[in-house]
């Protein structure tokens, strides 16, 4: 009985490694999970390709106080076509429409 326990043991430990092996031979066990820590991590130094556009708390308190006194410049109008409004069917047709053989 102890042999056959052995034997057992022995099947499920090959059995356990054998799936550890990708096809390239290194261990994946867990590279999964270690992916996707990798990926949720934030990078505490980014490198931006540009440079961050620089403020000014002066400005900032000009434009609030404009707010607040309502001496904002209103924007003009912006339009986001120029296309006519009007009705238009663009019923297409579809499909054999009958008899004829």
């Amino acid at each position: 009985m102890r042999i056959e326990a052995l034997r057992v043991g022995l099947l499920g430990a090959v059995l356990m490694v054998g799936g550890c092996v990708t096809d390239g031979g290194e261990m994946a066990l867990g590279e999964a999970t270690n992916r996707t820590l990798r990926a949720q991590i934030i990078d505490p130094a980014p490198v931006y390709e540009y440079a961050d556009p620089t403020t000014s708390g002066v400005l900032a308190a000009a434009a609030i106080e404009r707010y607040r006194t309502d001496k904002v410049k209103k924007p003009e109008r912006v339009k986001t076509s120029d296309l006519s409004q009007g009705g238009g069917n663009g019923g297409g047709g579809g499909g054999n429409s009958g008899g004829g053989n």
